[in-house]
């Protein structure tokens, strides 16, 4: 996941405006429309579908609300449809976004919920699909309504988004099972340790932070980075780097998927994606001042409410991610990271 523009910074190493001047002409090529699954009868919608193991497949009954409808902006009330961005190019990170066992289906755990607000919303969900730099793009073009797709809450991004919470962010370290290394909550423990991380993410952030400061100390962190999660998994069961630092569901997952495989993994620790003083939230992710946080935050609520929540969480086996509360812009990742 994720979590998390560090999943803030949109391009490293050159302005933000040639950022977004290049990546705007890739939207097209980089971004598409999901096939995911839009075909439920009305006022259902099944969560789980063509996942391979990922979720129980569950329909759940979802009805829209009025008086939640009417908070939308008037311009997203007329589309009809809720556009939802996922950054799930180029492998996609299962359970959170991934293409399905038809292999064309966008789905995932951030996808179905997409779906699920768009329900409550009176509102066609419409997803799109985007790398993660070009997520961001879509949002800041208006091309995308909402970002739903693992992003961490942060006060960084506050300078250009708003946030309507829906899941704790929790980081953990993925190891192979024969591994007798913990994280354990302390950073010394990473020295001497080679890690892999997601370029770009809030994770990423946090990682180099460390490796920073066991460096004052006279130790070493390497840190490597991989172009997929495909290429990062090799690394691991080769045992190229010791440990992954990625969003908690990727890991969980993935220690269950790879169990009866000849590289089984194991969660080694996790860490909050807010960083050491403050309990990380995924957000949907929508642009500063756009008036859609409010509503996408009463959507998420009553599905909290109403049930539809906790079923779509035990669906893909995360329901120790619940929150018990949508906020509109919660206290986010700290611009010092402490």
């Amino acid at each position: 996941m994720p979590t998390h523009l560090s999943r803030r910074s949109l391009i490293r190493g050159i302005t933000a405006a040639t950022a977004v001047a290049t990546l705007a002409t890739g939207l097209a090529a980089c971004g598409g429309d999901s096939e995911a699954a839009t075909t439920d009868a009305a006022g259902t919608v099944t969560v789980g579908r063509l996942s391979n193991g990922a979720a129980k497949e569950t329909t759940l009954k979802v009805s829209e609300v009025n008086s939640i409808r009417a908070e939308l902006p008037a311009s997203v009330r007329r589309s009809g449809k809720l556009v939802i961005g996922v950054g799930g190019l180029p492998a996609g990170s299962a359970p959170l976004d991934f293409t399905g066992t038809d292999q064309k289906t966008l789905t995932g755990s951030e996808p179905d919920f997409g779906r699920l607000v768009a329900a409550v919303l009176g509102l066609k969900p419409e997803i799109r699909n985007f790398t993660w730099e070009n997520l961001f793009v879509g949002v800041d073009s208006g091309k995308v309504d909402v970002a739903i797709s693992n992003v961490t809450d942060t006060e960084e991004r506050k300078k250009k988004y708003e946030f309507a919470s829906y899941r704790k962010d929790n980081l953990a370290f993925e190891v192979l099972k024969k591994s007798t290394w913990n994280f354990g909550g302390d950073y010394e423990n990473l020295a001497g340790r080679t890690v892999s991380v997601g370029a770009g993410t809030n994770q990423e952030k946090i990682l180099l932070e460390w490796k920073t400061r066991l460096a004052k100390e006279g130790k070493k962190l390497t840190v490597k980075y991989f172009p997929d999660q495909n290429a990062t998994n090799l690394a691991l069961s080769s045992g190229k780097i010791d440990a992954f630092l990625g969003p908690n569901p990727s890991v969980a997952y993935r220690a269950r998927q790879t169990a009866n495989t000849p590289s089984p993994t194991r969660n080694a620790g996790t860490f909050s994606g807010a960083g050491e003083t403050l309990q990380g939230l995924i957000a949907a992710t929508a642009k500063k001042d756009s008036g859609l946080a409010k509503p996408l935050a009463d959507a998420v609520n009553h599905l909290i409410e109403h049930g539809q929540y906790a079923k779509w969480l035990a669906a893909y086996n995360l329901s120790n991610e619940a929150v018990a509360k949508s906020e509109v812009n919660p206290p986010g990742l700290p611009l010092t990271n402490s």
